[in-house]
């Protein structure tokens, strides 16, 4: 579970936090925030690409290949919302870094498609969203 709590100060920074380790979203600047951190939709590209990285080098690390690092770029192109045969568009480029063989760059290839995250976004997903009333301080 993570818990999303909001800034008191007025701005649209919130804390993100499992109980152990936290991070901060914001908008940028350009669109009112204060840019303290990833936007939603940048922390949301960064979970892709760090689910990615980390299933690349695990796999890698069980096979004792010499893959020495992981560089990705997510990029996320939204669905036109005017044209219901649209789709959001996930592109992922994926750097394989060390002295690997055809052969073990396109079993990476395919396991980059297996991540968690990945797997998620493939669906079938719901979405469920529940309002819980609460005073306010005084």
């Amino acid at each position: 579970m993570i818990e999303v709590v909001t800034s008191t100060d007025g701005s649209f920074r919130v804390a993100a936090t499992d109980g152990t380790h936290h991070g901060v979203m914001d908008e940028p600047v350009e669109k009112g925030g204060g840019g303290a951190g990833l936007s939603p939709q940048q922390a949301f590209a960064a979970a892709l690409g760090g689910c990615t990285a980390i299933t690349l080098k695990m796999y890698s690390a069980r096979k004792e290949w010499p893959l020495e690092d992981v560089k990705i770029t997510v990029t996320i192109e939204p669905a036109d919302r005017g044209d219901p045969e649209s789709t959001n568009r996930f592109v992922q480029t994926v750097e394989l870094i060390g002295d690997l063989d055809d052969e073990q760059r396109e079993r990476l290839r395919v396991i980059a498609g297996k991540c968690p995250v990945h797997k998620y976004l493939e669906g079938p997903n719901t979405f469920e969203e529940r309002l819980v009333e609460r005073a306010g301080t005084e």
